[in-house]
């Protein structure tokens, strides 16, 4: 080849190392090369967008965008982290002879913290956390970043009891302590200890080149382990582990899905004649789908998926399957009922007049009296649940409206009398007694419950929030700050009149219930 070979690489130490391999065995050969470190892709431009060129991989988008772009000729990747589909017009042109495929287990002191209860390992990687987890669930596993030499001076300035490292990457930088163990029982990532070199599709040349420096037996394995992992994932990071080795002419597979704090294991192994294993990555991926893989996959995959919907009161399992596909919904009670005695002397007679806004002052009241006690003639009330409540459990009710306001002026127009006992909140909006005074109508209140708010800081992906009533907005204001695009999806016309004071889009439910606020929420993500 009369062109020098331009070989991409990542600048650290490790991704350095592995490009020089590749290009001493190039150079051995008789081929001009030259390395290109390639550090960021802020100064690169595409024609498109990179989903629409298939490029996804964190380790190997920058190499990627140079090949594309024309700059480098080959780029040198660790082959486990590629992702199993490669953008467009990429190929993996060869690899090299694998490396140590272990994990390795580097400890401070000694072994003894193994068989001890409390210990702290520390990993980066989401497969080896499971697996050790599964081993010793009682341990503490912290995350670690950073290349090697960062990770080792972690371990060497913390206080862990040991951390987990790829045995073929301390083993190539000649860091590989003395106290240093590889991990026989835990099953490596797919293609781990494996070097690759990615080309240009229609680079036929190049191809032909790097065909002399694969490694036949490591691409044979490497592609089982990939083709299990792609079988598995579909598209969902995952703790899968799977390993090929060729022996006495028959290819030995093992492999295993965990759930993420390891509590779940499926495993599987199986041989098969060389030449007769072509389908053993499907088998064995077919073999943990089948056996709880399908929904273990099911609960990762949702366990990525960002929450964009927040309820500010708890809901139910049932209620939770409601939402589509589209929503990530959590929910918690940013309000907190407390039931206060109701003295004697506000229940000694009959009351003509009474107003109930809501279910809390329902359960107060038969909390501290049986239904008998309550000597209501004329009860009216806010909300249907609430109607529903109170003639199922204390009486008739005369007449129900959606909100407060309307019911204020119901009463002006119809109601018996000039006096009305309302039991109510010691947090309460205004607008009901203040109607009912300003049309010389008496408003004694008994305060059945107190309204405590109890607000949680909301994560940053969530876009909407499911309110129910003012108290859940003013809850939600303390602990949040409204951005200009989050939505405020609510039960009620008071509810949302007081969400409009502080969100700029308001939409209100149908039907004053919880399921129809979730039915909202589903309109807006359809």
């Amino acid at each position: 080849m009369s062109k020098t070979i331009r070989i991409g690489t990542r600048d650290s130490e490790l991704a350095l190392y592995q490009a020089k391999a590749v290009q001493s065995q190039l150079e051995h050969l008789g081929h001009k090369t030259i390395l290109v470190p390639v550090k960021s892709t802020g100064d690169l431009v595409l024609d498109k967008p990179l989903y629409e060129l298939g490029i996804t991989g964190i380790f190997t988008r920058t190499l990627d965008i140079a090949m594309l772009n024309g700059d480098i000729d080959i780029a040198v990747h660790s082959l486990k982290d590629v992702p199993t589909v490669l953008p467009k017009g990429i190929i993996q042109a060869a690899v090299l002879k694998r490396g140590n495929v272990r994990d390795t287990l580097l400890f401070k002191n000694n072994e003894e913290f193994l068989s001890s209860k409390e210990a702290i390992i520390a990993t980066g990687s989401l497969r080896r956390r499971a697996q050790w987890l599964n081993r010793y669930p009682t341990h503490t596993v912290v995350d670690i970043r950073g290349n090697v030499n960062t990770r080792l001076q972690k371990l060497e300035d913390s206080d862990w009891n040991g951390a987990i490292f790829a045995a073929a990457g301390i083993g190539r930088l000649d860091l590989r302590p003395e106290d240093a163990v590889n991990l026989e029982w835990m099953v490596p990532a797919p293609a781990q200890g494996a070097i690759m070199i990615a080309a240009m599709e229609d680079d036929e040349e190049t191809q032909t080149i790097l065909a002399e420096i694969n490694h036949q037996e490591t691409q044979i394995c490497t592609s089982i382990e990939r083709e299990f992992l792609n079988k598995l994932e579909g598209g969902c990071t995952a703790p899968i582990g799977g390993l090929a080795y060729i022996k006495d002419e028959e290819v030995n597979f093992e492999g295993i899905l965990l759930s993420k704090d390891g509590t779940k294991k499926i495993h599987v192994k199986r041989v098969k004649a060389l030449g007769e294993h072509h389908d053993i990555a499907e088998w064995c991926a077919d073999y943990i789908l089948d056996r709880g893989g399908n929904r273990l996959m099911d609960q990762l995959k949702e366990s990525y998926v960002k929450t964009n919907v927040y309820s500010t009161k708890s809901l139910t399992k049932d209620q939770g399957f409601l939402f589509n596909e589209k929503v990530k919904a959590e929910s918690s009670d940013f309000v907190k009922i407390s039931l206060n005695r109701i003295h004697p002397r506000f229940l000694k007679n009959e009351i003509k007049n009474v107003i109930i806004t809501s279910q809390n002052a329902v359960e107060a009241l038969l909390t501290n009296y049986s239904a008998v006690e309550l000597q209501f003639k004329n009860i009216y009330c806010v909300g249907r649940r609430t109607k529903k409540m109170i003639e199922k459990r204390i009486g008739n009710v005369i007449h129900a409206e959606k909100n407060a306001k309307k019911l204020a002026e119901y009463l002006v127009e119809f109601m018996e009398g000039t006096e009305v006992t309302y039991f109510c909140s010691d947090i309460r909006l205004d607008e009901l007694p203040t109607i009912l005074e300003e049309n010389n109508i008496t408003v004694k209140e008994v305060e059945a419950y107190q309204t405590k708010l109890d607000s949680v800081k909301l994560p940053e992906t969530v876009e909407g929030v499911m309110f129910y009533s003012p108290s859940t907005v003013q809850s939600f204001k303390k602990e949040n700050t409204v951005e200009d695009n989050t939505i405020a999806f609510c039960i009620g016309e008071t509810t949302a009149k007081e969400a409009s004071k502080h969100f700029r889009d308001v939409r209100i439910a149908k039907v004053p219930t919880v399921e129809s606020v979730i039915e909202l929420v589903n309109e807006y993500y359809v």
